[in-house]
């Protein structure tokens, strides 16, 4: 018997032991799964925080005798043009690690010619003597397969190298009267300004219909900035800076800034592609910004930033990357420096160790030019040109009238400034999810307090599982509904609601002060209760007003359709409103919430209730001052949950809030939540872009946010739970 006892013991510790090392591996399972997944998360995020870096890849000899005049991608098959002898500019490729020279435009040699770019493709101004202009891109090679001595040798053959896109001509007596000129372009503008000793004529050139012609005259100035691709030109006359627009007339000068006494030459003005920015030295060693920005009905440009250069340095080129928020200026000092083109934060800085004259960029390569040499370079860690003040301060963007917190990642073309602003993401999920608190906490609660303390044993047992199969219920089809039924009854339901709020109170005091006389017309059997009844009869009579005919009546009466007026204050359509956001993330929730507090209030030791009884405290009484007492951590608990629930769903918030990204708390206007941010976008992002990694990152607020969340809501119910019980 003893030894059958035995035998049974050891089986069963055995088992428990086997029972132990499974449970205790699938344990370690999930905290490895969280553990991969937590540094998944952060390895993506990880490069936003690098310091951005150029490492050389290639250095090119020029042909003796060369200068370059325009860049090009030189790896990507793109040409450089360089300037010959005999009259002519060569245009020379990259093949095997060296130069290869596919094509010279010749002209003849009183032809004054020069380069131009615009996005990275170069083009050749040639002017004839007199003044016969003519505009000729730089193409991409061809490559094609040659038969050459019997074996074939890969050799580019310009197809369609050059071909004229605009040809005009100058007026004559300026021409011949020029001492130097200038050229700039845009998708739609050619400009031309020609310098003479009695001041600067200026041809604009329509290029989409070149007949169009616009001719500006300035006298008496000392210097003409051309920006075709605004429209506008600046112009320093008498120390001071004035913005002159292509369609108003010359002696509409606008003043940007006034200088103290310097020469012409003491004062940089460099120009970003598409011309909405530019860069402003003034002698000093501080640099400024000038952003484009509409002020009423009128383009301009305003002050924005600054970034401070050594002493006695000066700035010789900026160039921004066509993607990615980053600025490269070079400096006379040999320096580079890497600026967030929003914020106006230098990054880094990087002393190069050989003279340069100009830079450029292409893709991920900086090219880099001087008299002997062509400098590639790749520039490593460019997203960790993100700083925290681009991703969570106010930003004044180009085309902006004033500073603002935005999201916008994508852009039609190449060029543009991407606008990485979580702060309205944030807003938009605490909005939400707060919003949907108070609408969840008074439901989830009353329902709680009932079924545990008022409820009978039978009907508890009946309706506690019915509400939490609520939770159940899939997200997207509670969106569904609010997105299809309740968004488009949105509009109407705003104003009855408001009036219902604001007549309900006359509505009661109207039936406390008549329900008495009716009463006691009625039988004795029904006067019992008659005071609930007619209040709310009144107030079902008072709802159905206030849908059915109350905004109709109110707006009749001030002559002004409420519609669209919200419409108006609104960023976001009616429908898509943080309110409807709110009551289906409110229902949502509410389950969880009622599941976790009806357990706690339920959990109150009946021998605290029979003791308040006994002592003779009311129902009402034993609920206030013991049993929500207790359960007052667990509520607690509850509700922190509900919270985090709140603010990491997705679905929801994704189909009824219109999704769009605004730095408002108004309850009128449509939101963006980061999850929602991430369902959308994510798919879609580049992988190993900047806008990938600070998706990334924002998956990590949610994560650190959450669990913050959670942390306290654990030590919450801890702290007040032993004081519940010890107090």
């Amino acid at each position: 018997m003893t030894s059958y006892s035995d035998s049974i013991n050891k089986k069963r510790q055995r088992n428990d032991k086997w029972g132990r090392y499974i449970v205790t591996g699938f344990g370690g399972l999930v905290l490895l799964t969280l553990v991969i997944l937590i540094s998944h998360l952060v390895s993506q995020a990880l490069p936003l925080a690098l310091v951005p870096n150029i490492e050389k890849e290639h250095q090119l000899a020029l042909p003796e005798g060369s200068q370059v005049e325009s860049a090009g991608d030189l790896l990507g098959g793109q040409l450089v043009v360089t300037n010959g002898e005999d009259c002519r500019l060569s245009l020379y490729g990259y093949k095997r690690h060296d130069f290869a020279k596919h094509h010279d435009y010749i002209r003849p040699c009183d032809h004054q010619l020069a380069t131009t770019s615009l996005m990275g493709e170069n083009a050749i101004v040639d002017i004839s003597a007199g003044g016969q202009v003519r505009v000729v891109p730089v193409r991409s090679l061809a490559y094609r397969s040659v038969i050459i001595a019997n074996h074939s040798d890969p050799l580019a053959q310009p197809s369609s190298l050059v071909s004229s896109t605009i040809s005009f001509a100058l007026p004559g007596k300026y021409w011949s009267q020029t001492t130097s000129w200038q050229f700039a372009f845009s998708s739609k503008w050619a400009a031309i300004a020609l310098h003479t000793p009695s001041g600067t004529f200026i041809r604009w050139v329509n290029q989409l219909n070149p007949t169009q012609m616009i001719d500006k005259f300035f006298a008496n100035v000392d210097k003409i900035h051309l920006l075709p691709g605004a429209q506008m030109m600046l112009v320093e006359k008498e120390a001071h800076l004035f913005l002159s627009r292509l369609f108003e007339d010359e002696s509409q000068l606008s003043l940007l800034a006034s200088f103290e006494k310097l020469s012409r030459n003491d004062i940089a003005i460099l120009s970003l592609e598409k011309d909405r920015t530019f860069f402003l030295q003034d002698g000093t060693n501080q640099v400024t910004r000038w952003v484009l920005h509409r002020d009423a009905n009128t383009l301009g440009f305003i002050e924005t930033y600054q970034f401070l250069l050594n002493a006695d340095e000066r700035l010789i080129d900026i160039k921004e990357h066509a993607s990615i928020n980053v600025v490269a200026a070079l400096t006379d000092k040999q320096r580079l420096l890497f600026i967030n083109r929003v914020s106006g934060e230098v990054v880094t800085t990087i002393d190069l160790p050989e003279p340069m004259q100009s830079i450029s960029w292409f893709g991920n390569r900086l090219y880099g030019y001087n008299d002997d040499s062509i400098f590639i370079w790749r520039a490593n860690n460019l997203s960790g040109i993100t700083t925290w003040r681009s991703l969570f301060a106010p930003q004044h963007y180009e085309g902006y009238t004033e500073a603002d917190t935005v999201w916008q990642t994508t852009n039609a073309t190449d060029f543009q400034e991407a606008k990485f602003s979580l702060t309205p993401l944030i807003i938009g999920s605490l909005k939400a999810s707060l919003l949907a608190l108070f609408i969840a906490i008074p439901v989830a609660i009353g329902a709680a307090i009932y079924t545990a303390f008022f409820a009978k044993e039978r009907l508890r047992h009946a309706l506690k599982p019915a509400i939490e199969m609520l939770e159940a219920v899939p997200s997207v089809l509670i969106g569904f509904i609010a997105a299809i039924w309740l968004a488009p009854m949105a509009e109407q339901f705003l104003f009855s609601f408001a009036f219902f709020l604001i007549v309900v109170p006359f509505v009661l005091i109207a039936v406390a002060f008549f329900q008495r006389p009716v009463a006691d017309r009625l039988p004795a059997k029904l006067r019992h209760g008659a005071e609930l009844g007619f209040a709310l009869l009144g107030v079902f009579i008072l709802g159905y007003i206030s849908v059915a005919w109350a905004p109709e009546w109110f707006f009749s009466l001030i002559n002004v359709d409420g519609f669209d007026m919200l419409a108006a204050e609104s960023d976001s359509p009616i429908g898509k409103t943080t309110i409807v956001v709110a009551i289906a993330l409110g229902v949502a929730i509410s389950p969880s919430i009622y599941s976790i507090a009806e357990d706690a209030i339920g959990g109150v030791p009946d021998e605290l209730k029979h003791a308040s009884f006994a002592l003779g405290a009311t129902r009402l009484q034993t609920l206030k001052y013991i049993v929500l007492h207790v359960a007052f951590p667990g509520i607690m608990a509850a509700i922190m949950l509900g919270f985090g629930r709140a603010f990491g769903e997705t679905m929801i918030v994704l189909m009824v809030t219109g999704n769009t990204p605004i730095s408002s708390w108004g309850l009128i206007e449509g939101l963006r939540a980061l999850t929602a941010n991430l369902a959308i976008e994510l798919p879609e992002a580049d992988v190993s872009s900047a806008h990938y990694q600070i998706l990334f990152f924002t998956a990590g607020i949610l994560f650190v946010f959450t669990f913050v969340v959670n942390t306290i809501a654990e030590f919450t119910r801890q702290r007040l739970r032993s004081r519940s019980y010890y107090e």
